[in-house]
């Protein structure tokens, strides 16, 4: 067995150099930049007023001046505010030449185009001088970045109408088990309905692959080997098979990879669960493969496929998010193994963030795991007691 970090190294090693594609903004959002997103000019491009009120002159003698028009948000004023004068202006709009205040209209009385200020105003008062937030040519948005949804507005504002970003890698997912049937179809005696390639599925595509689910193989080894190949014959980035991954009778997936000549970096790791993990490649494709129990299949993907996904594409974080919260209760992990439990995440009312135990019967119990927010890290022999600091991986 290897430890969880060295077979997430080897992954990364063996993720070869990320291809860039130009999309439009519109489909922008999630992807990873290939290109380091730069200002096209100052924000705001000119000074700003943060209020609704009268732009003037800080130092203006008198308490009482003419209002000689007004500035918004698109039509500013043109003119110059010379002492005696003031301008009426709103939120966003452009603060006239001449003025280098602006006195909020609560501060003010107005009376047949007289303004009075209330109170003096101070110098650059409710103004955002132009280039304040950003410089033009500054760096904004980063290579190997995720695009978020709010980022989408930095790209608008500075231009980018297309953005350059990491190609979606294609992604197989083959489940293999005598035991699966289509999730329209209702199960047999001793049949389950096939729940690991739609979970795939959805954390694939989340994480920015494109899935092609492949019809399942049976435990039977020839089928298997020709199911491998078939799937390898449409060129995909990733195979990910689940189930067959263990030593029992049974399971075919090391076997078949092995005839096909594939070359295989590791077979077992320092995980519950997940200790039968099995990454490899065989021609230009990388191949997982995974445990059969759901619960398995997703912790593996998160600590490995994910990685693999995200790093094709060119993301300068590959990892889960990493925190800290405060265990609930006592947490054991296991003699041999590294664990990382399906927990989820409250919070108490000294505002810390707490890890609270979910009724997790095994790596079968997906619908545990369906309420988990994040993973617990429990080093190999050890143990987490309450109150206790734990260490916890992100899932969302």
């Amino acid at each position: 067995m290897i430890p969880v970090p060295e077979a997430i190294d080897i992954v990364k090693k063996e993720v070869g150099a990320p291809v860039a594609e130009r999309v439009p903004i519109s489909e922008a959002a999630g992807r990873i930049l290939s290109e380091d997103i730069l200002a096209d000019s100052d924000l705001p491009p000119f000074n700003r007023s943060q209020m609704d009120g009268f732009a003037v002159r800080h130092d203006d003698d008198s308490e009482s001046l003419r209002i000689i028009g007004e500035s918004v948000a698109g039509r500013g004023f043109d003119g110059k505010v010379a002492p005696g004068t003031a301008v009426r202006i709103m939120t966003g709009a452009r603060v006239p030449e001449g003025a280098d205040a602006v006195q909020k209209v609560e501060s003010t009385e107005e009376s047949d185009g007289i303004v009075t200020m209330l109170e003096a105003p101070e110098a650059g008062q409710n103004i955002v001088k132009s280039g304040e937030e950003v410089r033009k040519g500054h760096r904004v948005m980063t290579r190997g970045e995720i695009i978020g949804d709010n980022a989408i507005a930095t790209l608008a504002s500075f231009g980018y109408s297309t953005v350059e970003v990491g190609a979606r890698p294609k992604v197989s997912i083959l489940s293999t088990g005598s035991e699966i049937v289509s999730i329209s179809e209702t199960p047999a005696k001793d049949q389950i309905r096939n729940s690991n390639s739609e979970l795939l599925r959805a954390l694939v595509s989340r994480t920015g692959g494109e899935v092609s689910i492949r019809p399942h193989a049976d435990d039977d080894l020839e089928q298997l080997k020709v199911a491998i190949s078939d799937a390898l014959g449409d060129g995909p980035d990733i195979l990910i098979i689940t189930g067959g991954v263990s030593v029992v009778a049974y399971d075919f997936t090391k076997p078949a990879l092995r005839e096909l000549g594939a070359e295989i970096f590791f077979e077992k790791v320092s995980l519950k669960p997940g200790k039968p993990t099995v990454f490899a490649r065989l021609g230009e494709t990388l191949i997982f493969g995974l445990p059969g129990n759901p619960v398995s299949v997703a912790v593996t993907f998160h600590l490995f496929v994910r990685t693999a996904l995200l790093a094709m594409q060119g993301a300068i974080e590959c990892g889960l998010r990493e925190g800290f919260a405060v265990a609930s209760k006592d947490f054991k992990g296991a003699k041999e193994r590294d664990c990382y439990l399906p927990v989820s995440l409250g919070s108490d009312l000294q505002g810390h963030l707490v890890i609270e135990a979910q009724r997790f019967g095994g790596s079968s119990n997906f619908i545990a795991f369906s309420k988990a927010d994040a993973l617990l890290f429990i080093p190999k022999g050890g143990r987490l007691e309450q109150d206790g600091i734990g260490r916890i991986y992100f899932l969302r």
